[in-house]
């Protein structure tokens, strides 16, 4: 039996694809009343910070799903812990397993988590199915406009651009591709990765260059030269630093750029224009710790951006300046890979996963 990505379960799980009251039964009363929630998340008087802290200090750890590296989420709470005097719990898993997890717990009336950090596509899910709470933080004025969406329920902290990573010890700088069409070429064969769950990448690529071209131009490459598959996208950038896959598709640039400062023999590139995935923040409407969590959104839009740039991951507050907000960039739009997830998941699977080699 074929098995199925976790994270097109989780996704479809969230969307309301999976009955919930099958699996998890009613859902619970809430555990702190969520009109509380909103008027600590909303309020906006000069005194905001101080009115978080205090509350922030009275109350439990602040408890964070993420999915984010843990060293580069650790950077985020130590200081995050020092400035406020605010604990802090982190649990950490695949995009796919936060949305799970998150989705689980709420519909079965069970309200530990305060903040998800996570990628866009899920975090879109979980604004869809009501478990996000929207907060009026004074930094919103700061981020550029692709980071923030009418409904309000996340907002993007970062970018993660897709990037190709390449081992310096076994390819040349000057026979790297200029255009998608270059794969084509027989000296790519067997030198080739991809990770294993970015049809959001794909999609955003042939979309850019016409999906009858794009779709026709993919399956000639792997159906030509192959591709390795590998899940995550940690994994598949140390396999081209270790030079065991030479050239990878989809990397983040941040894990690459992070590789490369250590002197591992890697170097990045794009082919124009770089797909983006926004990944954000958003507070839980049942946030058990609302005041940290508030706190901690307004961290993650001000302090934190500085301390984004410093681990090379691109900030989306426009007060912290970095080379990469000038690439030319096509956004992933999270609710369209929502919208076409099975288009695309299953034309992925299609064309590499079930092909590679």
């Amino acid at each position: 039996m074929k098995k199925i990505p976790l994270r097109r379960v989780a996704l479809k799980l969230a969307l309301g694809g999976l009955a919930a009251g099958t699996l998890f039964g009613a859902v619970a009363p809430a555990a702190l009343a969520q009109n509380k929630v909103a008027d600590i998340a909303n309020y906006s008087g000069a005194d905001r910070e101080k009115r978080l802290v205090d509350g922030a200090r009275k109350e439990g750890p602040l408890m964070i799903y993420t999915s984010a590296p843990i060293d580069d989420m650790t950077t985020l709470t130590k200081a995050f812990e020092k400035k406020y005097g605010v604990k802090v719990k982190l649990w950490r898993a695949g995009s796919e397993k936060v949305l799970q997890r998150t989705v689980t717990e709420t519909r079965a009336g069970r309200f530990d988590v305060d903040i998800i950090e996570t990628n866009g596509p899920e975090l879109e899910a979980l604004q869809r199915e009501k478990m996000l709470q929207p907060v009026k933080s004074p930094y919103l004025k700061d981020l550029i406009p692709e980071a923030m969406f009418p409904h309000g329920g996340w907002v993007s902290t970062r970018l993660n651009i897709f990037v190709m990573a390449y081992n310096t010890n076994r390819l040349k700088k000057e026979d790297l591709p200029k255009t998608y069409a270059d794969f084509l070429d027989p000296k790519w064969k067997g030198k080739l990765g991809i990770e294993a769950e970015d049809a959001d990448w794909f999609a955003g690529v042939v979309n850019e260059m016409g999906e009858e071209k794009g779709l026709k131009l993919f399956r000639d490459i792997v159906a030509k030269n192959g591709i390795s598959v590998r899940k995550g996208h940690t994994l598949l950038t140390n396999l081209v630093a270790s030079g065991e896959i030479p050239l990878a598709m989809t990397v983040y640039n941040y894990k690459a750029e992070q590789l490369k400062q250590k002197k591992a023999p890697l170097e990045w590139f794009y082919i124009a224009p770089a797909i983006a995935r926004p990944n954000g923040v958003a507070m839980t409407k049942q946030s058990p710790n609302p005041h940290a969590a508030a706190l901690f959104f307004d961290f993650m839009l001000s302090d934190g951006q500085k301390l984004l740039l410093e681990r090379d991951f691109v900030p989306t507050s426009t007060k912290v300046d970095t080379p990469l907000n000038k690439l030319p960039i096509r956004f992933v739009d999270p609710k369209v890979i929502l919208d076409e997830n099975q288009k695309w998941t299953g034309l992925y699977d299609e064309i590499f996963t079930k092909q590679s080699k």
